[in-house]
Order: C-alpha cells, then structure tokens, then sequence
C-alpha cells in the first residue's frame, strides 16, 4: 500500500499530511520536535490494513511551511484540526510522540473531537524555563550539515533511533541537511516553558493510553499526577528504551497499539 500526499493550507501556512487510506477508524499520527511523519512508516505500515492511517508533518517540519510565523500550541493544535475536516477523519485516535503528543493533548481537550488518545513520551507537565535553552544547545550541537548520510545516524543516534532521526534530513549541495529552522523549534516551546497544561489534561474525556520509556523524560511524579486526575488512564513503561519508544522498540508499540485500539474501536 502507497501513501496518498495532501497539502493544505491554513491562514497561509502549508501542511503536509500522508494517508496509507485503510479500511478502518482514523489513527492519526504525530511526531516530536525536530521530527518527521517518516519516523511512524514502520508502525504506520503495521497498522494500515486495519485502520486509516494518517501521518502529518507538523508546521515548521517536514515537508510542511519551514518558516510559520505563529508556533503557538494553538497553531499546532489548529492545523490538526483542519487535516481532520480536510480528510473526512471522523471521530479519530490520535497518537503522538514529545511534542506531537503534547498537540494531540490539547486536541483531544476539545469535547468530541477524538475517540481515543495515545501519549508517547508525552505530558501536561511543566513550567519548564530551562527547555528553550536546553533544545537550542542541543541543536547548535548538530552539524550543517551532515557530510554522510551515516556521519548523521553515527551522530543522531544508536541503531534505528539514528536511522529514523536521520531520514528526516535532505541531501543537497554536497550535505545532509535538517528540514526544520533551529530558531522555529525553540519558539515551539515558548508555552511550555512558562506554563503546565493540567486543566486541558483534565478535560480530556476519551480513552488515554500513556506509553513511557524506562528511561525517558517524564518524571514519576507527572504520571502520579495524571493517573490522579484520571484514574482511568491506562499508563505502561517499555523496557529498555528512551525518549524514542517508537523509534527503539516499534515492535513492541505495535503490539500496544493494536490491543488499545482493539478496545476502543
């Protein structure tokens, strides 16, 4: 099954979506920052022949406007939105990894709007005044560009972690490039440096599944939290994986995937 490409436009920003069209509920799904729609092919193409899977280059990635001037959550959130009206995905899972995870939160916050929601690595927690800083160093780390295809996967990560970070990237004059703006990335933070997201948390009102890595970023006490709020969410940790469940251990999310979604559809 191939992707079918759509590109629509919103108050003048251009997004870039890819739908394999399966046969059954919508699964939309969301990458981090400084991601791409690729790094979900592999759970994307497990998923298709049961359901009608959509994959979205969120704006500032990707194939999707470089340069937006408006990288509030809002604009994020809106933009998902209007691929859910374009495409007819009616009553839709989301699914989202970092950041894409943190959009499908507040998506999911609007009444009716979701059938079920999935976190990867993803939460309301914050303020947090350091992260702005903290992702642009990382990022200045970054060669420009890449002189291999392989200098990038030896640098981006181990294994398929590298490989998936990596197909992100564009070949040209000589080099291997990011298809994102440093400075983009660091503004789509803005909001969650200065404030926590636990009132849209607990207006969520759909199915949630919470998926953690053994060693990732969101700290025990956060989940504690959600768990408290909604005790009805179901909550699980991978073993032996990071920030990137869906990149280290897609097998596994698959499996995750595929009983979640079995309950809610």
């Amino acid at each position: 099954m191939t992707w079918s490409k759509y590109t629509l436009v919103r108050e003048g920003v251009r997004i870039s979506c890819r739908d394999r069209g399966g046969p059954g509920v919508p699964v939309v799904l969301l990458h981090g920052l400084a991601g791409h729609a690729g790094e979900w092919d592999a759970i994307a193409h497990d998923l298709s022949p049961r359901y009608r899977v959509v994959t979205v280059d969120q704006r500032g990635h990707g194939a999707s406007e470089r340069r937006p001037r408006d990288v509030s959550r809002a604009a994020y959130v809106a933009d998902v939105v209007a691929v859910l009206e374009q495409l007819d995905l009616q009553q839709p899972v989301l699914v989202g990894q970092s950041l894409g995870g943190h959009t499908a939160m507040l998506a999911a916050a609007h009444p009716g709007l979701c059938r079920a929601l999935v976190l990867v690595e993803a939460g309301p927690g914050g303020p947090n005044r350091n992260v702005q800083a903290e992702i642009g160093e990382w990022l200045d780390s970054w060669p420009r560009p890449f002189p291999s295809r392989e200098a990038a996967v030896a640098f981006l990560g181990d294994g398929p972690v590298g490989e998936g970070w990596a197909a992100g990237l564009v070949e040209r004059d000589g080099g291997w490039w990011p298809r994102f703006e440093r400075d983009v990335m660091v503004g789509s933070l803005a909001e969650n440096a200065q404030r926590s997201f636990w009132g849209e948390w607990s207006n969520v009102t759909c199915p949630s599944l919470v998926v953690l890595g053994q060693t990732g970023i969101i700290p025990p006490e956060e989940i504690d939290e959600m768990l408290r709020r909604r005790p009805e969410t179901v909550a699980l940790s991978v073993p032996g994986t990071g920030h990137d469940v869906h990149l280290e251990r897609p097998d596994v999310l698959r499996h995750v995937l595929h009983g979640f979604l079995g309950d809610v559809t």
